[in-house]
């Protein structure tokens, strides 16, 4: 079979099949009686042989060593090219995901688009200092909320990660959704920068994405979250304080909380009913927060905790009663 027969049964150019021949690819073996090269069943297999690798992303420089290579392994191949593909779908998303967050960000001009990629271009380099520099210049509408938001999250450096905060938090868009997602991320690192982030947001909709994690598993998380909605008049939250105060865990930060808790008749109902059964620390960890929180219900407790049989708990009593009077 001739080339241009070839060619046309193939799907292959006369021009590229003339390429393979001088690289030693796949070249016809045989002759007509005129004296034509042409080219049996076993050279038409080695095109299309040809054609199968270079599908796969080989070059014809790897073509060429995979077919002189008598020991060429084709699981070892296939497993290179997978990680190559991955490799190149994973610079196409993330060119992608640029292209669309410039998009978002709705630029008018060249030269909003070139601060556009500025900003993300700085908030994603090596250096920490420029990021911050880049954070700083960030205002509520430089960037779409899912940039930002994304960018605060993963910045490990505090500094840099404050800054980003103020950014969020002031932001233009509702960011409160995108960070109630992230409150259900794995990683509690993130979590804690969500939560940290819908602290700083007075709203309906970041106290309900705090209440999602009050029983987080991580304490740093659970913590400021319950104690946020204590501030926020959440008296829903009052007995997971309480339980922190008994349990020792981060009880100062928790009896600050219910210091500033709506109810604070419940508050001091709840820790005093815990006295009874509460071995000496427990009592010295209530008698802290009963000064914490003050009034009248928990100034009669600590007197009563004055004649306390724990010497630790009666002088933290007075104490406390004293410094009132002041």
């Amino acid at each position: 079979m001739r080339i241009g027969e070839v060619a046309r049964r193939s799907g292959v150019s006369a021009r590229m099949l003339r390429h393979y021949d001088s690289l030693g690819l796949a070249s016809p073996s045989g002759r007509s009686s005129a004296g034509y090269r042409e080219y049996s069943a076993d050279d038409i297999a080695a095109i299309f042989h040809v054609e199968s690798l270079r599908a796969l992303g080989l070059s014809l420089r790897e073509v060429g060593q995979a077919l002189d290579d008598p020991d060429f392994r084709p699981a070892d191949l296939v497993s290179d090219l997978a990680l190559r593909a991955e490799a190149r779908i994973a610079r196409e998303q993330e060119l992608l995901s640029r292209l669309r967050q410039v998009a978002d960000a709705g630029p008018e001009d060249w030269e909003q688009v070139l601060g556009v990629v500025a900003l993300l271009s700085g908030l994603e380099s090596a250096d920490a200092g420029s990021r911050q520099r880049a954070a700083l210049t960030v205002s509520g509408t430089d960037l779409p909320s899912d940039a930002l938001v994304a960018a605060m999250l993963s910045e490990e450096d505090e500094n840099v990660a404050g800054a980003l905060r103020w950014a969020v938090v002031r932001s233009s868009d509702d960011v409160v959704p995108l960070l109630a997602e992230a409150l259900g991320d794995s990683d509690a690192h993130l979590r804690r920068r969500a939560v940290l982030a819908l602290v700083d947001i007075d709203s309906d909709a970041s106290s309900e994405a705090l209440r999602t994690v009050v029983a987080d598993p991580d304490p740093t998380v659970r913590s400021r979250a319950t104690q946020e909605l204590a501030v926020r008049g959440d008296t829903a939250v009052i007995p997971l304080l309480v339980d922190r105060v008994i349990d020792g865990v981060a009880d100062v930060d928790a009896s600050e909380a219910l210091a500033a808790a709506g109810d604070q008749a419940m508050v001091v109902g709840r820790l005093v009913s815990a006295l009874d059964s509460a071995d000496a620390g427990i009592r010295r960890r209530i008698a802290q927060a009963l000064g914490e929180v003050g009034g009248p219900d928990a100034h009669a407790t600590l007197l009563r905790l004055v004649d306390d049989p724990d010497r630790g708990t009666a002088v933290t009593a007075r104490y406390l009663i004293d410094s009132q009077r002041e």
